[in-house]
């Protein structure tokens, strides 16, 4: 199914566990000698990527998605990109909400406005890609909902089949995207680590390509462009935390990527504190950096959370997600879910952003952070909103303390139930 050609700009594969290095494309997912967790972190010849992509080059770049960064991107030149617009997306200054908790400087990179209403869009339009460079009929992964949902957006954009697996307990709104896209659709009768699995044996039974986030090396590669953006935004000047919702962990070890990358580039001259926040029901990596243990041999946990896109027991790139926090001097914090849920109206009304759960989390992790003391209201922080409102319509509808009032259809009926505004 692979083929032979390969950018030229990718050095090695590179096993997250032992350290082996492969050349590009002699394994298409992962370390043959430690299995499903043999993760590979995908190297490039920097030199030559900094000939075609600098600062200034990009202030002269009048590509709008995150395709202005594709040099570092490992994908062929020739590759066609899915129609769709994915990338460069806002980044508010939220002065209202950064009073609020008594900040200097907050901004808010606002994910929920991709094209299928999550930053998953960054990492499904390259695995399209990848699944036409390797020459794949059906591409296939499992997914909570935002993911499925990206990949079959980008999917129905290209023309290309998708076969998805979901737990049933999938929220509504995420399952009708995929049924909309034409997506072939399998409830699994279980967790999100059994749809998983299952859609590991599905697609080596038939020879389908795997976007499986923290299975398919190249799934980060495609959400570090929000690390890219946000520090071209902010005009190269590098915000102390980062705050991000952390299920699977292929979100934050994107985002430690991008900077990682830049900084070898030269572009910046250090890298923010990442800033995990996860559920208290769903906090496999907390423990973990807790107590110092090896993500690979700790055991699973039953997650159980109102963010079903941060619901995972067993996170499948936990060992790139506690690098990400460790190497930078960030943490992870653990919030409730009533914090979450708390999170969601006060976001949207300080704001003006309408996050799910789990895009609401990173506000509720920074809250924390501050009551704790393990971080300075001085410190500059950005949220990642990783995925819009409109997924979970019910997790919303929980969270609001106002319920809308019943009316005649006169002006009296109004005035008589009109609050203080």
């Amino acid at each position: 199914m692979q083929t032979t050609r390969q950018p030229e700009h990718i050095t090695r594969m590179r096993c997250t566990i032992c350290g082996k290095a492969y050349l590009p494309g002699e394994h298409p997912y992962i370390c043959p000698d430690h299995g499903n967790e043999g993760i590979l972190d995908v190297e490039y010849d920097y030199e030559r990527i900094r000939q075609e992509i600098s600062p200034r080059l990009l202030s002269e770049n009048r590509t709008w998605s995150q395709w202005r960064y594709r040099p570092l991107l490992p994908v062929l030149q020739d590759t066609p990109v899915p129609p769709l617009a994915v990338g460069w997306t806002p980044l508010y200054e939220a002065p209202r909400l950064a009073k609020a908790l008594g900040m200097r400087s907050l901004w808010i990179k606002d994910d929920s406005r991709q094209p299928t209403g999550s930053l998953k869009d960054r990492a499904s339009a390259l695995a399209v890609m990848k699944a036409r460079e390797a020459g794949a009929s059906v591409i296939t992964t499992a997914s909570t909902g935002n993911a499925a949902a990206a990949l079959a957006g980008m999917c129905a954009a290209d023309g290309m089949p998708c076969v998805i697996f979901v737990p049933h307990t999938a929220p509504r709104a995420k399952v009708a995207q995929l049924l909309a896209y034409g997506a072939h659709v399998y409830l699994v009768e279980g967790s999100y680590d059994d749809a998983f699995e299952l859609c590991l044996e599905a697609a080596a039974e038939f020879g389908w390509y795997n976007r499986n986030t923290g299975y398919n090396p190249y799934m980060a590669e495609g959400k570090k462009t929000v690390a890219f953006e946000i520090a071209e935004q902010l005009g190269w000047k590098v915000p102390d935390r980062i705050f991000v919702g952390v299920g699977d962990g292929c979100i934050i070890s994107g985002v430690h990527k991008g900077f990682r990358d830049m900084t070898r580039l030269g572009w910046i001259k250090r890298t923010p504190k990442l800033m995990g926040v996860q559920a208290e029901g769903s906090d496999f990596l907390h423990q973990v950096w807790k107590a110092g243990a090896d993500p690979v041999t700790f055991p699973p946990i039953q997650a159980e959370t109102v963010a079903d896109s941060i619901s995972a027991g067993l996170p499948r790139d936990r060992r790139k997600a506690l690098n990400s926090v460790v190497e930078t001097g960030g943490g992870f914090v653990r919030v409730p879910d009533q914090a979450i849920l708390d999170a969601i109206p006060e976001l949207a009304r300080t704001t003006g952003v309408f996050a799910e759960p789990a895009g609401a989390s990173p506000l509720a992790g920074l809250r924390r952070a501050l009551a704790d003391g393990d971080m300075s209201p001085d410190e500059t922080a950005v949220l990642v909103v990783t995925g819009s409102g409109l997924k979970d319509v019910d997790a919303t509808i929980r969270a609001c303390d106002t319920k809308p009032t019943t009316v005649a259809p006169s002006l009296d009926a109004v005035r008589a139930a009109m609050p203080k505004l």
